[in-house]
């Protein structure tokens, strides 16, 4: 009888929670509703961080960091971070002025943190079948099949500000510090959503790994047939002057 009504409990709970969902996705704009998962994924990457473990890494699958150009960055942001919020401590004289600040200071601090450990823990994949896997972190995750890879190679170029960027020739950049490091060429295209929830089609991709040649190698070896740009990748150019 116990379990007979443990189930019917179980039922009434699954039933009340897909009768609220469609209220959810009613009331609550699409941006909200990301902008908080994107917040619950980072919580998670960094008790992932903590343990040193990586987020959904299948069996045969390679990983490839891409967080290198921006270590330097988020070390910085944390450390102005906390300096900021030990001095509005200690400046700001009215307590509830002063709790209000510390805690946004403390949450800003894990965020950092978090954000960080989101891209440790979430790297690009190279999966045993050739298929593709970029991610930013929490932000940002795009799957893609290896019967659509028609080339890649190494590429380096500099994309500017933003995390994404969307080209009008159908190209998708996933920047890291301001460059890309590969290009992947589709035979068609393949759908992305971006961090906010916009959606778009895009048959080429431009991405940063820390190891890029190795990343391409990874690729070659992985999807058949090869093409002349996958057997030959191309130099990086110098920087901008």
């Amino acid at each position: 009888m116990g379990a007979v009504r443990e189930g019917r409990v179980r039922t009434r709970v699954a039933s009340a929670v897909d009768r609220g969902v469609p209220v959810v996705d009613r009331v609550v704009p699409v941006v909200v509703r990301r902008l908080v998962a994107h917040e619950f994924r980072a919580l998670h990457s960094l008790g992932l961080w903590t343990v040193r473990r990586r987020h959904r890494l299948p069996e045969g699958a390679r990983p490839f960091p891409y967080t290198e150009p921006q270590t330097g960055t988020m070390w910085v942001f944390f450390f102005v971070s906390v300096l900021e919020t030990v001095v509005l401590a200690l400046v700001i004289p009215w307590p509830l002025v002063h709790q209000i600040l510390l805690v946004t200071g403390v949450y800003g601090v894990l965020f950092v943190i978090a954000l960080h450990a989101s891209c440790v823990t979430r790297p690009h994949l190279v999966e045993r079948d050739g298929s593709l896997r970029l991610r930013y972190g929490a932000l940002f995750d795009l799957r893609v099949p290896a019967t659509v890879i028609a080339s890649v190679r190494v590429e380096r170029c500099y994309s500017g500000s933003g995390i994404v960027r969307v080209g009008e020739d159908g190209s998708l950049d996933l920047v890291v510090a301001g460059q890309t490091t590969v290009v992947v060429e589709l035979t068609e295209g393949v759908e992305y959503v971006r961090p906010l929830g916009r959606r778009g089609t895009a048959r080429t991709l431009r991405f940063h790994a820390d190891d890029p040649r190795a990343m391409v190698a990874a690729l070659v070896e992985s999807a058949a047939p090869l093409t002349p740009e996958r057997t030959a990748p191309t130099s990086p150019p110098g920087p901008p002057a």
